[in-house]
């Protein structure tokens, strides 16, 4: 249904989500950010109580393990979720239940994390992964990179509709294509004419 790139900017303790899927205004509901706290992507078929009780917890101390644990254990269809956290200080959990659509998987790096359900297959989280490490530039053109990187890959296999990036820290960021047959790719549009590149 969806696939996800999660990144901490380690440097200025930005954190930043892009998301893109087959389904309309999926940044309403998956990207959830919390400055100084921790970046919290919820999907396959989305709870958003990942995201808003998932970054109180993280609020509150405990470490993304800690909170994805509590949290899986008050859903009654774990296996039916896709989670992905990383907290300020570059902790990091993953969920990805034996229940997600297929294709399913994730890719955890140094200071991210990539998650896709309904995808064509791996070659839309490895090349996310590939425009997200040897894009130069910032946290905003890394992650809007990799976005059109994994649609270009195949990306939903009913094709993407909607797309959006949230970052909160050095940066702000909030801007989201609703419906649209390349979403990443308009995203990218609209932010490379904001910022220049």
């Amino acid at each position: 249904m969806t696939y996800s790139i999660i990144k901490l900017d380690k440097n200025t303790g930005t954190l930043g989500i892009a998301v893109a899927s087959g389904s309309i205004a999926v940044a309403t509901r998956v990207p959830w950010i919390k400055r100084g706290v921790g970046a919290i992507a919820t999907q396959a078929y989305t709870n958003t109580m990942y995201g808003t009780e998932g970054l109180k917890l993280l609020e509150k101390g405990l470490n993304p393990s800690e909170a994805l644990s509590r949290l899986l254990a008050r859903d009654d269809e774990p296996e039916k979720r896709q989670v992905a956290i990383i907290d300020i200080m570059n902790r990091k959990a993953v969920h990805t239940g034996n229940l997600c659509p297929s294709w399913h998987g994730e890719v955890i790096g140094e200071d991210y994390i990539i998650i896709g359900n309904l995808i064509t297959g791996e070659d839309v989280l490895l090349s996310a992964k590939k425009a997200l490490v040897e894009t130069r530039g910032g946290i905003v053109k890394k992650l809007i990179s990799a976005l059109v990187a994994g649609e270009k890959a195949g990306g939903d296999r009913r094709g993407n509709r909607s797309a959006g990036i949230l970052i909160k820290g050095q940066i702000n960021i909030y801007e989201r294509i609703d419906n649209n047959s390349s979403p990443a790719q308009k995203l990218y549009n609209i932010l490379k004419k904001k910022f220049d590149w």
